[in-house]
């Protein structure tokens, strides 16, 4: 039987659709606008959503996980050092093969950038 589709796990998927970037719990709880949502409720709609492939976690290192809409063309991540909002990055560096060193076969990569956001900055 498949989980029912309640007003709180509407509310966080809308969240995250309306969001400009992965969103972490405390993130997607205080942007979800439903009645009685806690934390624990966000937290098993957001396990769920990644078990059902809507949903793809983003994590960095020293951070906790955040989610954005699964599916997205190939990017990569921004994270503020002073706010540590996350944002997406689309645009990649090419051709990595240089780097990779001999008889080594390179599956994937992540690019993550530090700084300041444009409110920090």
């Amino acid at each position: 039987m498949p989980p029912r589709n309640t007003s709180q796990r509407r509310a966080i998927r809308q969240a995250i659709e309306d969001a400009d970037r992965p969103l972490d719990a405390h993130e997607v709880l205080a942007a979800a606008d439903a009645d009685g949502l806690g934390l624990a409720t966000v937290y098993r709609t957001l396990k769920l959503g990644v078990e059902e492939g809507w949903l793809t976690p983003v994590e960095l290192p020293n951070a906790p996980a955040r989610y954005e809409m699964a599916g997205k063309q190939h990017h990569h991540h921004f994270e503020c050092r002073s706010c540590q909002k996350v944002f997406e990055v689309y645009g990649c560096p090419g051709n990595l093969t240089p780097l990779i060193p001999k008889g080594f076969t390179l599956e994937d990569h992540e690019v993550i950038l530090y700084g300041l956001c444009d409110q920090c900055g």
